[in-house]
């Protein structure tokens, strides 16, 4: 009988999840005989009895498993030889970071798939966090915008939302976040931060969990070519606009400024300039939830930044960069910040960042695990998708060659290492690990 093993999650004291909930380990035990083993932890939404109570072992270790199972990446130290392991790696753009424990993985002779590379034939992720990231990341961004208004010298009803963590379940947070709807509906914003802009860059799972989210406020959904027409109005309708920014609004083809072709600008970005710059005069809240890696353009630039700071002609106030790509997408996030330690606020002029929500400057809302904030919710979430992968990741034979594994294709091409061996798609990763 295989043996499954569910870490300890160690990289992170805020980290909460679990893989697999007590529920879904009782299902797989019943349905079809497999073993678990979990790794004792204290601080783990789900305690040792809840797992005790489903079936499964409670261990101090897992070395006695086929497979195991985690969160987040899984210290040098910790890993076992010629396991089968399942985590987010964080290691297909060849993050220094973590070339050290891929290595360590090949030298132990080790199995790796990837959360983040299980995908359908359309390349569509199957087993994901993002859309707890963005409901996560868009109540810690309201939660920020009160306080820096606050420090502005705006009392507002943002005021009473609290970071995510604070709430207990996802549900509370709603309901919270809903009657301060109904207060901004009734009483509205201050006049001088109106026409009140929300843009949302993206549109998969995170920027949908991020609408969700703000859809509890009294929002107006308008076209990013709108925005530039909006005007300042003090009377009439107490609303907030939410927009959406897609590719097209973010980028433009050097020579060809009229047309945008998505696939070309997926086949080659080095043609194309960024385009948002004509937008962020006009924005007070930016939700960054989009895909990017370094060969497409910035949505923002330090330079972007001082220029409109300088001038006095940007309304930017909170930016929730849920991505979190260091020194990326938004150039100026150029720390991840923790659940204690959530957000920090930029100044382009002396391209410095003083945490907490004061200073001059931008707000940054970078939490890189902003999913922990809801754990529960999360990893229920989470575990509905993985239970039914289980069965044919137990069942399967990795000492047969890589052709030969009897697995389902969206898990097959996640497998990133096998017997300690880069796969043939993620060979390109040989250069990251010299």
């Amino acid at each position: 009988m295989k043996c499954i093993g569910i870490r300890n999650e160690d990289k992170y004291a805020a980290e909460t999840r679990s893989p697999l909930t007590p529920a879904s380990v009782k299902k797989l035990i019943n349905e079809s005989g497999l073993k678990f083993i979990v790794q004792s932890s204290e601080k783990r939404i789900f305690s040792d009895k809840e797992y005790i109570d489903a079936g499964a072992d409670v261990k101090s270790d897992l070395k006695e498993c086929d497979v195991v199972m985690g969160i987040k990446e899984v210290p040098i130290d910790s890993l076992y030889k010629d396991k089968t392991y399942m985590f987010f790696s964080h290691v297909i753009k060849g993050q220094s970071y973590n070339m050290p424990m891929l290595k360590k993985m090949m030298e132990l002779k080790c199995n790796l798939i990837d959360y983040e590379k299980v995908t359908d034939e359309q390349g569509r992720r199957l087993i994901f966090f993002g859309k707890y990231a963005g409901l996560a990341g868009m109540i810690n961004s309201l939660w920020a915008l009160g306080l820096r208004l606050e420090h502005l010298g705006y009392k507002t009803p943002f005021l009473k939302i609290k970071q995510a963590h604070k709430y207990y379940s996802l549900e509370e947070a709603k309901k919270e976040i809903s009657r301060v709807g109904h207060e901004i509906l009734k009483d509205g914003i201050p006049c001088e931060l109106k026409p009140f802009i929300i843009g949302i860059t993206g549109y998969g799972n995170v920027s949908n969990g991020a609408k969700e989210i703000c859809d509890l406020l009294p929002v107006k959904e308008i076209l990013p070519e709108e925005i530039e027409n909006l005007k300042t109005k003090c009377s009439g309708e107490n609303i907030i606009y939410k927009t959406t920014f897609k590719e097209e609004h973010i980028s433009r083809h050097k020579e060809d400024c009229a047309n945008f072709d998505l696939s070309d600008y997926y086949k080659n970005p080095h043609d194309y300039h960024n385009k948002f710059e004509k937008y962020l005069p006009h924005i007070s809240v930016l939700i960054n939830g989009m895909y990017w890696d370094p060969r497409f353009p910035r949505i923002i630039t330090k330079n972007i930044a001082e220029k409109y700071f300088n001038e006095g002609n940007s309304k930017l106030l909170v930016i929730g960069d849920i991505t979190c790509d260091i020194e990326g997408s938004v150039e100026f996030t150029v720390k991840a910040t923790s659940i204690d330690d959530p957000i920090f606020v930029y100044n382009p002029k002396t391209n410095e960042i003083e945490m907490g929500h004061k200073g001059t400057g931008i707000l940054v809302m970078a939490v890189d695990i902003l999913p922990s904030e809801l754990p529960r919710d999360s990893s229920i979430w989470f575990s509905d998708i993985l239970c039914g992968y289980i069965k044919p990741l137990a069942e399967a034979d990795f000492s047969k060659t890589f052709g030969k594994i009897d697995l389902p294709s969206s898990i097959k091409k996640a497998l990133i290492l096998h017997k300690g061996k880069l796969t043939h798609d993620y060979k390109y990763l040989e250069e990251y690990i010299k």
